[in-house]
């Protein structure tokens, strides 16, 4: 059984990622096509293969997509247009420009549909007041490494942004719009999705002050300004808001189901543990580690394999120079926890097929993790000391490689328990 659980935690792995693919869940939420004009809009890593998904069922529409670099599909009408992500470029600039220039003009009568995915955040650039692509480029640099959790991230970007927090969808007003949106945030909040460019938000420029100090991110003199300032983040009641629908289609708990069903199906019992964890990766492993040897004792000879499972968001405090993500991150930490003990495998790759700002998914381990490394001349400790957890796996060549996945529900983790 042993031999046959990398391959198993793979295949749950990508169970969890095919049943989010838009191409096989948005169309039960797409109502027929409207009369009248349509524009389809949306950003962030699955926008493109959510709008190959809508023309599938209504043909050839109006319309403009912002995805990451490499995940572009092929559409009828819809322009896909790629930028970079996590940090913007001027390629996101110019689309998100675009892409409201698309809305300009609409009326009552006319119809938008919405397309937001994870990602969103870094691919809808339209900095506020007089900050430059270069300071918001910085910020977001500042915020991925700091270790704030996504809901304050993206409460942060919301405040620097023309389009974020309903400015999209008011951009829009008095067109219907249907937002259909891809949840890769603990808790399926839309206000957080792609930081909420459909949806109202209560916070204030106090708040991101506060996150920021918080966090001790750095931010230049015209971030500080904006914030004295007005924000154009809009309460959920704006009038602007109220044409908007706002539906989740595709989220991380569906995702872990469908893997429980095969682990299931596969002899093994299961225990989730929440599909949305937050917290420091190399924390949050080292208490799964204790839950797992823990589990492991309970277990009589004779006894099924149990096989916790759990997603959610987690983060990295970035103290190293080194190359890493959080799933190999909670994965080069969980390998040193468990200390090479028998009958434990485990994956934790995000969904996306990129953990950090590495093209990886992440990493495996099993009881032979710190031995091969050892073999290696690699410390594992060192590596994760230097937060350098990517360059680790691909030494013992444990990484877990994907390409593009063309969706986004958050990081998967399944620990096998022999």
């Amino acid at each position: 059984m042993a031999q046959r659980t990398p391959e198993l935690l793979r295949q749950m792995f990508q169970r969890a990622v095919d049943v989010a693919d838009p191409m096989q869940s948005l169309s039960a939420h797409l109502p027929k096509k409207p009369e009248g004009r349509v524009v389809v809009i949306g950003a962030g890593k699955a926008s493109a293969r959510m709008a190959e998904a809508v023309e599938a069922a209504w043909g050839p529409c109006e319309g403009l997509v912002v995805t990451r670099y490499g995940y572009a599909r092929p559409c009828q009408g819809i322009e896909v247009v790629e930028a970079a992500h996590p940090v913007p470029d001027e390629a996101g600039l110019v689309a998100t420009r675009r892409l409201l220039e698309l809305l300009e003009g609409l009326g009552e009568d006319d119809f938008v549909l919405a397309l937001i995915s994870g990602g969103a955040s870094a691919l809808l650039t339209a900095p506020a007041g007089d900050i430059t692509l270069a300071e918001k480029q910085a910020v977001n640099q500042n915020l991925l490494s700091s270790g704030a959790p996504i809901g304050q991230m993206n409460l942060v970007r919301k405040h620097l942004s023309r389009v974020k927090g309903g400015q999209l969808a008011a951009a829009a007003y008095p067109a219907r719009m249907l937002a259909l949106l891809l949840s890769d945030v603990p808790g399926d909040d839309p206000a957080e999705i792609g930081s909420g460019p459909t949806v109202g938000d209560e916070s204030s420029t106090d708040d991101v002050t506060a996150i920021l100090a918080r966090w001790n991110v750095d931010v230049p003199a015209s971030v500080r300004k904006a914030l004295e300032g007005p924000s154009g983040v809009l309460r959920p009641q704006d009038e602007k808001l109220s044409r908007v629908t706002n539906t989740v289609f595709a989220a991380p708990s569906q995702s872990l189901e469908a893997a429980k069903v095969m682990a299931i199906e596969h002899g093994c019992d299961v225990e989730l543990l929440g599909d949305a964890l937050e917290g420091e990766a190399r924390e949050v492993a080292r208490a799964h580690a204790e839950l797992a040897l823990l589990r492991q004792s309970e277990r009589a000879e004779g006894d099924r394999p149990l096989v916790l499972l759990s997603g959610g968001e987690l983060t990295v405090t970035r103290t190293g120079d080194g190359v890493g993500g959080p799933n190999a991150e909670y994965s080069l930490a969980l390998a040193l926890a468990l200390e090479g003990a028998g009958g434990i495998h485990a994956i934790a790759c995000d969904t996306d097929g990129v953990d950090g700002a590495a093209e990886v998914a992440g990493a495996m381990i099993g009881p032979d993790t710190l031995e091969k490394a050892e073999a290696k001349g690699v410390s594992a400790a060192k590596a994760l000391e230097n937060n350098d957890a990517h360059r680790f796996f691909e030494k013992i060549d444990d990484q877990v490689v994907t390409g593009p996945t063309l969706t986004n529900v958050n990081d998967f983790r399944a620990i096998w328990i022999g």
